[in-house]
């Protein structure tokens, strides 16, 4: 690919950007890169099990907040949406927004000041962490 094409095709894409339909084009190719891999690690998963990816919980038992994070893909990778939600929700709703966030929540959240944005990330991270506690149970809510 020479030079001027590159040259072409990023300024197309810039221009893009700025229209809806560029928008609606990046929703889709997240959405099919992120069923693309979910599928594959699905597939991956039922060739070759590894047991639990989280070193905290692999060598302490208490899971940390993105546990289930990797159960979310591969339940979404089989279908089983119930799953995927039960494992990490707040997984799901990451997945959702960053997803979704070319077409508006992305400049939302890049226009929060930086103190609600981490208080919002450790209110996610706090909810998902007592979330993984019950899962396994070391909570009884």
């Amino acid at each position: 690919m020479s030079a001027t094409t590159v040259t072409v095709l990023r300024d197309r894409w810039r221009r893009s950007e700025e229209r809806l339909s560029g928008a609606v084009l990046r929703v889709l190719l997240r959405g099919g890169g992120g069923a693309a891999a979910a599928l594959a690690v699905a597939r991956l998963h039922d060739v070759h099990d590894p047991g639990a990816l989280c070193m905290l919980r692999r060598f302490t038992g208490i899971p940390c907040p993105g546990c289930g994070s990797t159960t979310v893909f591969i339940e979404a990778g089989h279908g089983n949406w119930a799953a995927a939600l039960a494992a990490n929700p707040v997984t799901v709703v990451a997945a959702i927004g960053l997803l979704f966030a070319p077409l508006g929540p992305g400049r939302w959240w890049w226009q929060l000041p930086n103190g609600r944005r981490n208080v919002l990330l450790g209110t996610a991270l706090t909810v998902s962490w007592l979330w993984q506690l019950h899962r396994f149970g070391f909570l009884h809510l």
